[in-house]
């Protein structure tokens, strides 16, 4: 298939190029990519330890104490389009550099407060702008990487979002028990500053943007009907798909599991989302995109039946792998899709456009979430809102498929 036409290119460029593509270099942006997006979501997805000893701590509501987490997803989501035009302008290093001075410091802080309204701020600020200078970056860099196995490289990269939320529930549940949940922030804070300061300096951006197969530009990408269902579903899954992070634990936990047993809830749907990543990214390369991007987005819908069903940890279980290898699944391939719509030319921007969706989704579900629990008295309706959002997600996607990528003369 020929390339399209740039005529700031001359063909030395892309010959050089073209060498580079799937190099160990690229795969050192790869590498670069996982481990970034491993510090910075261990410590996102650990906020359901921190959930309990916190609401104890301040005396506060479940709502206003998962709010802290949704001003988090919200800040890192509507922060995308201004990190994404970062990067495709000035390189992802900058970028990498100053979220590692925010999210330190702003954990640092968080440890200190004294009123939850501050943590709103603290938490909120450091975590949010720390994962938006991480996960749009790092995803539009390895993007721009690679040509031919762009899907198994996404994979690679955002698997790290899995194993993170492997590692950081578990310790940070080890760590509270033991530490307290204020010591706990200030290791967190030390840890994933040096983590991403590291992978500020090894990440570089793409010698030059090959591989779009699309003549959109990028007024006309977001105004497309294609992206519209995109957004629309991004949206309404993102009202259901953080719930489990902050609630699941306090549920399993008032069914008589264990601190840490509970928190290691969230883990398994991070290991299963791993699974999902690597699986259906590398099937990404060999079958239809849109096609698996739909299935995973199915895949989430249905598991959250299973957890309205639950009444054992084994349930609970099922329902987390489930859960998760769909929410892999749609990490990994959501930047395929976007690269097999719209092309790579300013992905940055665009996935940072996509994922404002999931701010406004975030910001509304946790919070109505725990207001739907304090009001009933039972998490069944909550989990039931979930279920409702996450299906409707499915749903938005179906007409997708009659899309296909507009190509160069």
């Amino acid at each position: 298939m020929s390339q399209p036409a740039h005529p700031e290119i001359d063909d030395a460029a892309v010959d050089a190029a073209l060498a580079a593509f799937d190099s160990s270099r690229a795969w050192a942006m790869v590498l670069a990519a996982f481990v970034g997006m491993f510090a910075v979501y261990a410590v996102a997805y650990s906020f359901g330890a921190f959930f309990k000893p916190m609401v104890a701590e301040f005396g506060a509501s479940l709502g206003s104490t998962s709010l802290a987490f949704s001003v988090t997803v919200f800040l890192w989501s509507m922060l995308g389009p201004f990190t994404g035009h970062l990067t495709d302008r000035f390189g992802p290093r900058l970028v990498l550099s100053g979220g590692a001075i925010v999210m330190g410091a702003g954990l640092i802080l968080t440890a200190r407060i004294h009123h939850l309204w501050i943590g709103y701020f603290t938490y909120g600020i450091a975590v949010g702008v720390g994962i938006a200078c991480a996960y749009v970056p790092m995803v539009a860099v390895v993007a721009g990487w690679f040509m031919r196995r762009r899907n198994t490289a996404l994979g690679v990269a955002v698997s790290g979002v899995g194993c993170g939320t492997v590692f950081g529930p578990p310790v940070a549940a080890a760590l509270i028990q033991s530490l307290g949940w204020r010591t706990t922030y200030e290791i967190f804070g030390v840890c994933s500053a040096i983590v991403m300061f590291a992978c500020g300096l090894l990440v570089e951006r793409p010698p030059v943007h090959l591989g779009s197969t699309s003549s959109l530009r990028f007024g006309e990408t977001i105004r497309s009907p294609a992206f519209g269902f995109l957004y629309l579903s991004v949206a309404l899954l993102s009202l259901a798909l953080f719930i489990p992070f902050v609630y699941l634990p306090a549920f399993a936990h008032d069914r008589g599991a264990s601190e840490v047993a509970a928190a290691a809830l969230v883990s398994l749907m991070g290991g299963a989302s791993v699974v999902g990543r690597l699986g259906l990214g590398a099937l990404g390369d060999r079958t239809g995109v849109v096609r698996l991007y739909q299935i995973s987005f199915l895949a989430l819908g249905l598991s959250y039946g299973i957890w309205l069903c639950a009444g054992s940890y084994s349930t609970l279980v099922m329902f987390t792998l489930v859960m998760g290898t769909g929410y892999g699944g749609y990490v990994a391939l959501a930047p395929a899709v976007l690269a097999h719509l719209f092309g790579t030319r300013r992905l940055g921007t665009i996935m940072g456009v996509l994922w404002t969706s999931t701010g406004i989704g975030a910001f509304a579900g946790p919070p109505l979430a725990g207001a739907i629990i304090d009001y009933s008295g039972s998490y069944r309706w909550a989990i039931a809102f979930a279920f409702v959002a996450a299906m409707g997600s499915f749903a938005a996607l179906l007409p997708l498929g009659r899309f296909e990528p507009r190509r160069s003369d």
